[in-house]
C-alpha cells in the first residue's frame, strides 16, 4: 500500500523509540512506530522507571511518618498502610503519562502501528498484528526494542513467589521476608520499597560490593547506610536455586569463598540480576544485522548496524541501559537521518538510584582514572555540614568531585545524599561544556541550599572549602 512507504520506521515506543519517532517528525520525516504492546512508552512508563518512583516516594512518606515526624515536633498516632490505595496512585501516574505519548503522536504526525515488528531486509518492516501481517517500507529503520529482566540459571520466575521487577512493583500485600537476588540498581530500590513498608529485606550479591560500577567510596557508603536501615547484604553470594513450597521459598546459595553451602526461607524472591537486550524475533540473524555475545546490536558512532539503512539505539547496543541515553540517542540518530548534527556525549550521561538517600553521578570513578593512569585531584564535601541539610534532617551524604590535576576540567562526580539526581545536573552541564572546578566554584550558589555543597566540594579540589 501507498500509505505504509514512510521516511523512517522506529520499532519500539520506550523512551528512545518514541522520542526519536517525535523528533525526526518535527524535522519533516514521514514516520511510523511499531509497537508490539498493547501501551506506548516500554519498560520505564509502564513497568520501570515510573511505577518504581511513584512507590519509593510513597514509602518514603510512609516510612517518614512513622519514624521521622517526631524530631519536627509532629506527633502522629498510629500509622496505618493501605498498600491498596499506594498501588492504585503508582497507577494514576502510570496512566496519565502513557496517556500522552498518543496525543504527542498524533500532534505531530507520527502513524502509530500495533503489532510485532520483524525486519525483512533493508528497508521492510513486516508487522504482525491482531489483523493479520502488514508490511512496512521506509528508507530507515530504528530499533529501538529495549531489554527485559535478565533470567538467573538455576531459578525458575512463576510471577508470584519467584519474580522479576515487573512484578515486583505490584504485590497485593508487604511480603513477611523478601529476599533480593543482586545488589543493583533495581534490587536496591525496590528492597528499599518494601523494607520500608514493613518487610524484613536480604539482598544477596554475588560480587564482593554492591552496585557494581559505582565509585568504590560510594559505595561502602552507600552499603553502611542500607544495612543501618535494616536491610541485610550478604555479598560473595552465589544464588544456586529457589523452591518454591506451599507457604514459602527457599533460597539456595554457595559462598564464592570458601564453597559453603547456604539456604535462607522467605516469603517471595525478586531476582534483579540485571536486564538484556530485547532483540530476539527482530530477525536479526535473517536480515543480517550482527550482535555480540550478549545479544547486543553492533552499531557504528552513527548508530548504523551492519544492514544499511537499519540503526539501533538504547538498551539493545552497547553502553549503560538508561532512559535517558536512549531519549538523547533518539534524538541523535533523528537529527542525523533529517541531515543535521545529531551528537551524544557520552561522559555526560548521569546516572541516578533513588533509594534514600539517592544516588548520583556522571563521569569517570576513581577508580577508571587510577586505572587508566590520569592525574587527577579531588574535592570531597559532606551533607553534615550543609545548613540546608541539617534543616531538612537528611545529614547523611557527601558530594566527590574528580578533575583532571592540570587543567582542573572535571571528569567525575559522584553524590550520596539528599536530592542528588538533582544535585548531579549542574555536573553534568560543567562536563558537557567543558568546564573546570574553579568554573563551578566562581558560580554563586544561593544560600541556604543543597547545592552549596556541590560549590564546596569543588572548592575542596583545590583545598579551598570554607566551610570544613
Amino acid at each position: 500500500m501507498a500509505d505504509d512507504r514512510y521516511d523512517l520506521i522506529v520499532i519500539g515506543s520506550g523512551p528512545g523509540g518514541y522520542v526519536c519517532a517525535i523528533r525526526a517528525a518535527q524535522l519533516g520525516l514521514r514516520v511510523a512506530c511499531v509497537e508490539k504492546d498493547k501501551t506506548l512508552g516500554g519498560t520505564c512508563l509502564n513497568v520501570g522507571c515510573i511505577p518504581s518512583k511513584a512507590l519509593l516516594e510513597s514509602s518514603e512518606r510512609y516510612a517518614a511518618v512513622e519514624h521521622a515526624l517526631g524530631e519536627h515536633g509532629v506527633e502522629v498516632g498510629k500509622v496505618r498502610l493501605d498498600l491498596a490505595k499506594m498501588m492504585e496512585r503508582k497507577r494514576g501516574i502510570v496512566d496519565d503519562l502513557v496517556s500522552g505519548i498518543p496525543m504527542l503522536f498524533k500532534k505531530n504526525r507520527v502513524v502509530d502501528v500495533r503489532g510485532h515488528g520483524r525486519i525483512d531486509g533493508a528497508g521492510t518492516v513486516v508487522v504482525t498484528g491482531e489483523d493479520g501481517e502488514r508490511t512496512l517500507s521506509a528508507d530507515a529503520i530504528v530499533i529501538a526494542t529495549g531489554s527485559e529482566p535478565a533470567p538467573l540459571r538455576g531459578v525458575d520466575f512463576d510471577g508470584e513467589r519467584v519474580v522479576t521487577s515487573t512484578e515486583a512493583l505490584s504485590f497485593e500485600e508487604v511480603p513477611g521476608h523478601l529476599v533480593v537476588v543482586g545488589a543493583g540498581v533495581i534490587g536496591l530500590e525496590l528492597g528499599s520499597v518494601w523494607r520500608r513498608l514493613g518487610s524484613k529485606v536480604t539482598v544477596l550479591e554475588y560480587l564482593d560490593e554492591i552496585l557494581p560500577g559505582t565509585d568504590a567510596e560510594i559505595a561502602r557508603l552507600a552499603r553502611k547506610v542500607f544495612t543501618d536501615q535494616g536491610i541485610e547484604i550478604v555479598t560473595g553470594a552465589a544464588v544456586q536455586s529457589a523452591k518454591v513450597s506451599r507457604k514459602k521459598v527457599t533460597v539456595g546459595w554457595k559462598e564464592r569463598e570458601g564453597g559453603a553451602e547456604r539456604t535462607v526461607s522467605c516469603d517471595r524472591v525478586l531476582v534483579a540480576v540485571g536486564r538484556r537486550p530485547f532483540t530476539d524475533g527482530l530477525g536479526c540473524d535473517e536480515a543480517g544485522i550482527e550482535r555480540d555475545e550478549r545479544g547486543r546490536i553492533r552499531v557504528g558512532e552513527d548508530y548504523q548496524t551492519s544492514l544499511d539503512g537499519v540503526y539501533a539505539i538504547g538498551d539493545v547496543i552497547a553502553g549503560p541501559m538508561l532512559a535517558h541515553k536512549a531519549s538523547d540517542e533518539g534524538i541523535a540518530i533523528a537529527e542525523l537521518l533529517a541531515g543535521q548534527q545529531g551528537h551524544v556525549t557520552y561522559d555526560a550521561i548521569p546516572s541516578v538510584i533513588y533509594t534514600h538517600p539517592e544516588i548520583a553521578s556522571v563521569g569517570r570513578t576513581q577508580e577508571q582514572l587510577e586505572e587508566a593512569g590520569v592525574a587527577f585531584k579531588r574535592g570531597r564535601y559532606k551533607f553534615n555540614h550543609n545548613g540546608r541539610a541539617m534543616a531538612l534532617g537528611d545529614r547523611t551524604g557527601l558530594v566527590k568531585i574528580l578533575a583532571h590535576a592540570e587543567t582542573g576540567r572535571i571528569l567525575g562526580a559522584h553524590v550520596l545524599g539528599a536530592r542528588a539526581g538533582d544535585l548531579i545536573a549542574e555536573i553534568v552541564l560543567a562536563i558537557e561544556m567543558g568546564a573546570t572546578a574553579e568554573d563551578v566554584a566562581r558560580t554563586v550558589h544561593a544560600h541556604p541550599t543543597l547545592s552549596e555543597i556541590v560549590r564546596e566540594a569543588v572548592l575542596d579540589v583545590d583545598r579551598r572549602s570554607i566551610h570544613q
